[in-house]
Parts: structure tokens; sequence; C-alpha cells
């Protein structure tokens, strides 16, 4: 097995987004609601890579709104989504970080995707309110 080295520039940024989102469209708790979002997944896994290249290495590439992106995605499955869907999430961010990566960076990128996981979920339930 080749040893593992950390997350260093947009490829492997690109290389876990591709992955991770190939675990999760088969997901069978998780692929149901992506599958039915997204339409155009090449577009889509570029604005991902966009977002965590931004997020891990304060390159500004990513202008998207997440709030708002999950609030609407909560609307389409009418508010469907639980702490749960994002604990399945995270875990299998998580597990596609520990195959593919280690390092300092890898954990920065576990550290957050939890904050964020949490932020979103808390908009999404007070967006429920509105």
């Amino acid at each position: 097995m080749a040893t593992k080295t950390d997350i260093k520039d947009r490829k492997d940024v690109s290389l876990l987004v591709n992955t991770f989102y190939a675990k999760v469209r088969k997901d069978k708790v998780l692929g149901p609601i992506f599958n039915n979002i997204i339409n155009d997944w090449d577009a889509h896994l570029e604005l991902l890579t966009d977002f965590w290249e931004t997020q891990l290495f304060l390159k500004r590439k990513y202008f998207g709104n997440p709030v708002t992106a999950h609030e609407e995605v909560d609307e389409k499955t009418n508010q469907t989504i639980t702490p749960e869907h994002f604990g399945f999430w995270l875990n299998l961010w998580f597990q596609t970080l520990d195959e593919l990566f280690e390092g300092e960076t890898a954990w920065i990128a576990k550290n957050r995707a939890q904050k964020m996981s949490t932020m979103l979920f808390m908009h999404m339930y007070q967006h429920r309110s509105k």
C-alpha cells in the first residue's frame, strides 16, 4: 500500500471530493437526496472542489452561499433532512479522508466539515420556522 500524504493542492482536493461524492451517490440514505437534487454532477463536483480549496488553502475560488444552498435543499426535500443525515455525511467524509490522506490539512478538512455540518443544520432548522 502506498504511503499516504497530506492534501497539498487542487488535484488532491479534487480526488477527495470526487471519491467522496462517488460514495455519497451510492449510499442508500444520502444517495437519493443528492441524486434527486443535483442535475449536473460534473459542475457540482467542480463547485465543491472550489469550495474545499477555498476552505483548506484560503484561495478564494468559491463565491457561493452554502447556507442558502442547504436551506433550498431542505425545502426541496420537504424538510426531511435530519441531524442523522449530516452524521452519515460526516462519517463518509472522515472515512474518505482517512483512506486517502493523513496530516494537518486532512485534519483541518475533518474539523471544518464537523463545524460546518452543525452550523448548516442549525441554519436549516431555523429557516424552517420562517
